[in-house]
């Protein structure tokens, strides 16, 4: 039975890759533990943003969370990018950045404190959560497609692309929230429950970002990889 080199297993991508995919698994522990806490009081506090914990006591667990899916994230793409899988200047790698600038934000600038009245900080930080959530899926799928019919990869390619599909069906409440805002003028966090829709879609979204660090640990594994249509490849390429 072939077992995998010692040398390999220790390599910096290989260590690069497991930590960024630990790193998004503690942010659902700690992020996904805050909401579990405040079950057992209450599902009502469910209806308002996931980054409302950052105007209470809480906002040390929830910023501690999103900055380790920040440089889990980061971790992720660069062994992507450094294993051949992607280009730093492709639209997939560069939307997976978008993804982690805009999640540095959300913790950088706070959400409106509504009982103090808006703030430039929550501008920001609204902006910074769209640009996340709309880079994410774009970024999955736009990763993923060169792969899909890859000998070795095209599994791991396969979910990554699902998962990004699913998170742009995710994001489209939110997109239909905000054409009645602008249709009918229903202000758009008043269609539906904000939280509800917020967390479908940010879980969603970071299960999409493990999927793809599966693919990173699988990868850091293996020879740089040639993508189908490249010159260079053949599927022994791949399967080596």
């Amino acid at each position: 039975m072939p077992t995998d080199d010692p040398a390999t297993t220790r390599s910096p991508a290989r260590v690069l890759a497991l930590s960024g995919a630990v790193a998004v698994v503690l942010t659902v522990v700690l992020v996904g533990g805050l909401d579990l806490v405040r079950l057992s009081d209450s599902t009502h506090h469910l209806r308002r943003t996931i980054s409302e914990y950052a105007l209470g006591p809480h906002r040390w667990v929830f910023d501690t969370g999103v900055v380790l899916l920040v440089l889990g994230s980061l971790a992720i793409l660069a062994v992507l990018v450094g294993r051949g899988v992607s280009r730093w200047n492709s639209v997939g790698a560069i939307a997976f950045a978008a993804w982690s600038v805009g999640l540095t934000l959300v913790v950088v600038f706070p959400k409106n404190n509504w009982a103090v009245g808006p703030s430039m900080s929550g501008s920001i930080h609204r902006f910074g959560s769209l640009l996340a959530f709309v880079s994410l899926p774009i970024a999955a799928m736009l990763l993923a497609r060169p792969w899909v019919r890859d000998a070795a990869w095209g599994a791991h390619a396969r979910w990554a692309f699902r998962f990004g599909a699913l998170s742009a069906l995710a994001f489209t409440p939110l997109l239909y929230a905000i054409l009645v805002d602008a249709v009918v003028g229903t202000a758009w966090w008043r269609v539906f429950p904000l939280g509800y829709i917020e967390r479908v879609l940010v879980l969603t979204e970071v299960v999409a970002v493990f999927v793809v660090g599966v693919w990173a640990c699988a990868v850091s594994s293996r020879p740089r990889p040639v993508p189908a249509g490249q010159p260079g490849y053949s599927p022994s390429s791949t399967s080596r």
